[in-house]
Parts: C-alpha cells; structure tokens; sequence
C-alpha cells in the first residue's frame, strides 16, 4: 500500500464510490426493526391487538416507510466517476460536474463525508465517501484526488 505522500493510480473508469457502513447499519437495523415489531405485535394476545385503532396502525406503518425512505436515501448515496464528468447522489439528489468543475476533495479528521471544492466558489457534500469508513474512505479520496489531477 503506498504512503499517503506517494501518488495513486485513479481506477479505471467509470468507477463508483459507496457508503460501506452506512449501507451494512441501515440493512442490519432495518431487519432488526422489522423483526422486534413483528414479535411484538404477534405477541400480543388477540384482545390486545383488537385494542389497536386503524389510525394507530397506519402511523405505525408511516413511521416505518419514514425510516425506510431515509435509510434507503443514505445507502443510495454515491459518488461516480465518468470519463467526461462525476456524479454525485446524495440522498435523493443527483448532481453531475465536469471534470474542471471540480477543484479538489477534502476529507479532515472527524468529518462525517468528503467535501468537494468545485470552480464556482461553493463546496458541495460528496456523501457516497463517508468518513466512518476510515481507510476505505482516505482510499477514496486519494483515488479521487489523483483523478483530479491526472
């Protein structure tokens, strides 16, 4: 593995970047959910569950497809390099950028995705690199970096 000074072959291109952690979290805690609620609910004994009103089932069901819309948002989250351009989906936003639209990718200590600095003066979130990833997430970021620059 080169240091973080040596320069890093880009991947071959198109070449896509996800979220790992975020993706395995919201598929574990997603099934866990599901299973914890359907366990209770057959549980309960039939006078109890006939307790329930329609209304409060429905929000059950709403707050369940809430935490599924974000957690499917989060792990849909990406970021594609093209041969004439790079795409970044975060949530449920896509953005595509020339490649001289983007200046450079920043990933600092701490911070929860990298951050592309682009021409026009703005930055924008690239939430398909992830910084609790750790080295999979700096992996990212040089093999970005390099293509960039290269």
């Amino acid at each position: 593995m080169p240091a973080a000074s040596e320069p890093v072959a880009g991947p071959d291109l198109p070449h896509t970047w996800r979220p790992f952690g975020v993706r395995m979290a919201g598929i574990l805690f997603g099934t866990l959910l599901i299973v914890v609620v359907a366990f209770a609910w057959f549980a309960f004994d039939d006078e109890t569950r006939a307790r329930f009103s329609p209304f409060q089932r429905g929000t059950v069901v709403v707050l369940g497809l809430l935490f599924y819309s974000v957690g499917y948002a989060m792990a849909r989250s990406r970021v594609v390099a093209e041969r004439d351009r790079l795409v970044v989906v975060n949530g449920y936003r896509r953005r595509e950028y020339e490649w001289a639209e983007v200046l450079a990718v920043h990933l600092p200590p701490g911070a929860p995705w990298a951050v592309l600095d682009l021409a026009d003066g703005t930055s924008q979130p690239a939430m398909g690199i992830q910084g609790s990833d750790g080295s999979r997430a700096q992996r990212a970021v040089r093999e970005l970096r390099a293509l960039l620059t290269g």
